[in-house]
């Protein structure tokens, strides 16, 4: 007979920071006198700081349609490949990303993931002083600003260590629900610092407005000082004292990573798997953009598998010592069926949301800020400006806020009723919303008065927003319910890395079908894809003789 005991209590005490040596979620008596206690302070911290990496990640959406009202010397195109550059940018991070808390541990990594965020706020603050500059500046800081996106794999790798697999929904849906704010909040912070001199004489001049621009509470008027810089500069007050609170509130769990070694060595581990994740995303964006940024060679479909591609060959290559043979235990998830299909279901989900979050605003701005018209010639002109035009920056933020806030209900509910019911649900609702969003697109592009179609085009993409933020919790809880605790973690960092690419993707498709005169057709897509995606959920986990029924 087995007589090993366990102490009802880790080595380390319930608070503070440090390393803990006993970590036992599923036994209820240690997750009743101390446990919880532990998880939930790493929880509500790591809130606060992937919502900050959220924030830097797509603030690029709003930025860009200040740009524009602020005659900033580049096309709506061109407008559209910055946010589209972050959004692949943060993507393939997130692939080393899902990999750390197992190399790193969680303290370290969240630590100093959250910390890098300070490089890409700076840099663009003080781009954006510079309007001359040239475009691959700001694509530069695009690019940067992915590392923001990345953060969410480790986030929620590290969270899924703290919690028995019965909380597993919820809290997961906490992290990743409440993260998922920094959308809409760097939605609404940003066009409000734009309007006031935040730092004085140290941040830099204010630029007049070209263009109406506006923001929750109202208008903006053409020839308004506007600190646009201030979109990077003002996430300097939270990051700084989130980094302080990360470093001395959270803990590693030794039995999640038994080989961190010490916070230098961990710290270049991160360091160099991030630094590695550039290398992919850029060779990519210069065979996949223009003229003058890149070469052209590539379509998005071929780019995109090619860069997931790069960045684990990169990374299987680079490894070297421990991290070697760590990175090789992580590389048997991809052995796993699971995996891809639950891929394909959080694409449907978080890839949705991001790629929606990042597209809208300037969506919005380009379909209903200007009348879509032919000239005399029969030439269709897209410069006529439109009085009646709703403001992106005053509604953009409705959309995120309400999936965002939904998420956790999504991860609640799944843990009641099954997350696969769930995610059939909101999939068949994403059919049906898609394809009527591209109707009445269509619709808003062909009309000499755009903004009457506005309401509906809002409602139909808040309830896109809302389907999504609840899926997102049921796929995660699936995720938790199918992987065991050693997998569980790298599948959540990889599918999300995947998902993430929805931020390339649907800039990407929007702005080219905008361009075409077809954004129709980007929305018809999207309705086919959730389609094939629910016979996938229906197929392996709901149907009579499903691979693991409804997880």
């Amino acid at each position: 007979m087995n007589t090993t005991t366990h102490p009802a209590v880790p080595a380390a005490p319930s608070s503070g920071a440090g390393d803990i040596q006993d970590w036992r979620p599923e036994d209820e008596q240690f997750w009743a006198q101390t446990g919880s206690k532990i998880a939930y302070r790493n929880l509500w911290i790591s809130i606060p700081a992937l919502l900050c990496g959220f924030a830097v990640w797509g603030m690029w959406g709003i930025i860009t349609v200040q740009m524009l009202n602020l005659g900033f010397p580049f096309s709506q195109a061109e407008l559209f490949t910055l946010t589209a550059i972050a959004g692949i940018s943060g993507a393939t991070m997130r692939i080393p990303a899902s990999f750390l808390i197992r190399m790193a541990g969680g303290r370290n990594t969240i630590f100093l993931t959250t910390a890098m965020l300070l490089a890409p706020a700076i840099g663009t603050g003080i781009a954006l002083q510079h309007p001359e500059w040239p475009l691959w500046v700001f694509q530069l800081m695009a690019l940067w600003s992915g590392v923001g996106g990345g953060n969410f794999a480790s986030s929620m790798s590290n969270i899924s260590t703290f919690f028995p697999k019965r909380l597993q929904g919820t809290a997961l849906g906490l992290n990743a629900g409440l993260g998922n704010f920094g959308v809409t909040t760097m939605q609404i912070v940003i066009p409000l610092v734009m309007t006031i001199g935040l730092f004085g004489a140290f941040g830099g001049e204010a630029k007049a407005l070209i263009k109406d621009s506006g923001w929750i509470f109202g208008k903006i008027k053409a020839g308004t000082p506007t600190y646009i810089q201030n979109a990077g500069f003002a996430w300097v007050l939270s990051l700084v004292p989130l980094a302080v609170l990360c470093w001395f509130g959270m803990n590693n769990l030794k039995t999640v990573t038994p080989n961190s070694g010490s916070p230098v060595s961990a710290f270049l581990k991160i360091t160099y798997l991030y630094s590695l994740a550039f290398v992919p995303s850029i060779g990519m964006l210069y065979l996949y953009l223009p003229a003058p940024t890149g070469l052209g060679l590539l379509n998005m479909w071929v780019a995109i598998p090619l860069d997931i591609m790069a960045a684990l060959v990169v990374m299987k290559l680079a490894a070297f010592g421990t991290m070697k043979e760590n990175v090789a235990k992580q590389f048997e998830i991809f052995k796993n069926k699971h995996t891809w299909s639950m891929t394909a279901l959080y694409v449907v989900t978080f890839g949705s949301f991001i790629g929606f979050s990042m597209a809208l605003p300037l969506a919005i701005t380009v379909i209903f800020g200007f009348i879509h018209a032919p000239d005399a010639a029969g030439v269709m002109q897209h410069t006529l400006k439109n009085p009646n035009a709703p403001s992106a920056l005053t509604y953009a933020w409705i959309g995120p806020f309400v999936g965002a806030a939904v998420r956790p209900i999504g991860g609640w509910i799944s843990d009641k009723v099954g997350g696969s019911i769930v995610t059939q649900v909101i999939s068949a609702l994403m059919v049906v919303a898609s394809a009527a969003v591209g109707y009445v697109m269509m619709q808003a592009y062909g009309s000499s008065a755009p903004e009457q179609y506005f309401p509906m085009f809002m409602g139909l993409f808040v309830l896109l927003f809302a389907a999504s933020g609840v899926g997102n919790g049921s796929t995660f809880r699936s995720v938790g319910f199918i992987f065991d605790r050693q997998q569980a973690g790298p599948v959540l960092g990889w599918t999300s890395a995947v998902a993430a690419y929805g931020a390339f993707i649907a800039p990407v498709l929007i702005g080219q079908q905008i361009k075409a005169g077809t954004p129709q057709y980007a929305f018809y897509g999207f309705s086919v894809f959730y389609a094939v995606c629910l016979v996938l959920n229906w197929w392996f986990y709901l149907r009579a003789k499903a691979y693991v029924k409804n997880p």
